[in-house]
């Protein structure tokens, strides 16, 4: 079995991500593509999010919290947010993506994505923690992706 995997082609794992995805410029998701996903994973979910943001903001800055995303999807396209998926609230206080935007400096994201055995019940105002405490126990599969994207 393959393990899972994220990849973008608007940039490649480490890279600095495209500044048209950041949260003042057109604050779109950026393409992401999905290999190697179980063959038992009912539903993947998608989190990213800026642990960078510690220090000036006293957390780890949510900016895309998606789940029950089909375990069929391949591809996600620019600025799309799977049909059938749920997004939650970011920390800017939005449904659906907040781009990058340090205050500070050059920060770090992490774009997560899990394939879990189960769907989740969740409100659609549910947070990046609500989404993992009901993840909890259902993992089959995790991959991570990560951009910087400058101050």
């Amino acid at each position: 079995m393959a393990d899972l995997e994220l990849t973008s082609p608007a940039f490649d794992d480490g890279e600095r991500i495209p500044e048209e995805y950041g949260y003042a410029a057109a604050n779109t998701s950026p393409p992401l593509e999905i290999r190697g996903v179980p063959d038992d994973a009912e539903s993947l979910v998608l989190v990213v999010d800026d642990p960078d943001a510690k220090e000036p903001a006293g957390k780890v800055w949510d900016h895309w919290v998606v789940w029950n995303v089909s375990p069929d999807v391949t591809e996600i396209p620019e600025a799309t947010t799977p049909e059938g998926a749920v997004e939650g609230e970011n920390d800017f206080g939005e449904v659906g993506w907040g781009g990058p935007n340090p205050p500070d400096r050059e920060h770090t994201y992490r774009f997560l994505l899990y394939a879990l055995d189960t769907t989740l019940d969740l409100e659609r105002s549910a947070s990046k923690d609500d989404v993992y405490d009901a993840a909890s126990g259902h993992m089959v599969g995790k991959a991570e992706l990560t951009g910087t994207f400058p101050a």
